[in-house]
Parts: C-alpha cells; structure tokens; sequence
C-alpha cells in the first residue's frame, strides 16, 4: 500500500499503560460490550498473552503511527464521499494507540483483547504490538493486511453511525447465547464486508500494489473462528463461532470488493451467510 508521504489523519492518540480517564461504567460496560460484540478476548489472551509479547523500538513505533494515520485517513476520505452519495454526514471516529492496557469509553481492556472499537466514545483502540503479532503469530504479514484491521473496525463505527450496532446488541440482550452469537458472526462478517468497501475504493484511488488485496485476504482467513479455535484450544466448536469462519470473512471481504455499496452489506437478511448478500436500503431503499 502506497504511504510515502501521503495525508495523515488528525484523529489519532497516542497514550501511555494508564491510559485515558474511564467514562461510563468501567469495565463492567468492557465486559458487555465483549459479550455483545462477541470479541473472543479469552482466546486473543491465550495467543496474545501480554507477559510474552514483544517491545516495539521507537522506529518501529513510529512507523506504525505514520502508518496507521494514514489508513485511518484514506477511511475518512472513503467513509465520506460514501455517506454524500447517500445524502448523508460521516462522523469521524477517532483512533487511540496504547501500550499494555488502556481505559476507554467502554471500561478497560488489555493488548490480549486485541483492537476494538468502543461505540460509547466512538473510538477505535489499538495496541500496535499487535500488527507484529498478525505476522508472528498469526501468519499475516504485510501493510495491507494491517490497514484490513483498521478498516474492519472503522467498519464497526459505521454500523454504529447506522444505528445497526444498537438495534443487533438490544436483540442480543434478549436472546439465547447461541441467538446472539450467530449474531454476532453477522455484525462481524457486515464489518468485514465494509472493510471489502473500503479496499475497493482506496484501489480506485491508486493507492493500493500489487498482492495487498492478498494479504487482506491472508488476514481475514487467519482471524476465522475455526482458525483461532484450532490454534489456542486445539478443536472447534461452531456453537462457540461469535465472528465467523475463515471461509466466511474472507467472502464477504471480497463481496464488499466486488459490490463496493452499502445496498448489498445485509448480512442479517440473508437465509444462509453463503447465499448471494441481501439489499441493506440502510438510507432510501436499494439502487439498482
């Protein structure tokens, strides 16, 4: 992915282990907002564990930075023009950088719950360790496998500005663990899709070379359910799925590729997650 040079976004911080000041209810709002979103944060802590992960030099941190404030901008450009086609405003989230642990708006949370993205601050957390560990650990090198990352929870923050987030997580509340874990695997594979959006997009823009859309891909196939499942505990249990399988992110990552709308990004109204994606109308019904 090209960078050099390029605009960064003025939306990110960077904080120390304290973190920033809580707000709302602390960690039990975390541990919620976990259950709901269905981050696996109990298998990222086997794999991610944060007394064995590795220190980040400052020219690695500053590389990172750079990096990731310019992923976050190209979504500020993408997520933007999007929402004017539909006739609509883009609130933009902002991105917070920690080390070790932090206090977001939603509670706290540690590096081993891997990025999130909080709705009730609407930011996006990351600990940059992690874009090490995606390739360490998780066999996903690559720039653009690291901009998939970001662009699948900006993702997350659209959903939210759509008020998807908040209509899935109150049926959630209400429904059986297995009920809202398969929603849960649907709020993800959206996320993956938007992220697909964002991809094709941004390759519109010139920014993109060749084999980033392959690691995208790698990184997609590597987060699976059935993937982190059989790498921590050593067998998969699919009642247990909260953010789909490697199968499934990476297809809708692609269809989001291929479609580049917000009008085919249903993944809720869909009879089986392989069927052709269903037409969203999240502003004023399909366009042809």
């Amino acid at each position: 992915m090209r960078t050099s040079g390029r605009t960064q976004s003025g939306r990110v911080t960077s904080v120390g282990s304290k973190g920033v000041a809580v707000t709302g209810g602390g960690l039990v709002i975390l541990l919620l907002y976990a259950l709901l979103t269905g981050n696996p944060s109990g298998l990222w802590e086997s794999l991610m564990n944060p007394g064995n992960q590795s220190t980040l030099s400052e020219a690695r941190k500053t590389e990172l930075t750079e990096f990731v404030s310019v992923v976050l901008a190209d979504t500020e450009t993408v997520w933007n023009d999007i929402f004017l086609e539909y006739g609509e405003d883009y609130r933009e989230p902002g991105m917070v950088l920690f080390t070790g642990s932090v206090q977001s708006g939603c509670g706290n949370a540690t590096s081993a719950t891997g990025p999130f993205y909080c709705s009730l601050d609407e930011k996006i957390y990351i600990d940059l360790v992690f874009f090490d560990e995606l390739g360490d650990r998780f066999n996903a090198p690559g720039d653009f496998a690291m901009a998939y990352v970001i662009a699948h929870e900006v993702g997350h923050h659209v959903q939210n500005q759509l008020g998807i987030l908040d209509d899935v997580h109150e049926i959630m509340r209400k429904s059986s663990q297995t009920k809202a874990n398969e929603l849960s695997v649907r709020l993800e594979l959206q996320a993956d899709y938007l992220a697909g959006v964002w991809a094709k997009y941004v390759a519109g823009y010139g920014y993109l070379e060749e084999g980033d859309i392959d690691e995208a891909m790698q990184a997609a196939q590597a987060v699976g359910d059935d993937r982190i499942q059989q790498s921590s505990q050593g067998y998969v249990n699919p009642d247990n799925f909260t953010h789909g399988t490697s199968e499934q992110r990476m297809r809708w990552f692609r269809l989001g590729y291929q479609y580049a709308d917000l009008d085919h990004g249903d993944t809720f109204n869909v009879t089986t997650l392989k069927n052709e994606p269903a037409c969203a109308g999240f502003f004023s019904g399909c366009r042809a």
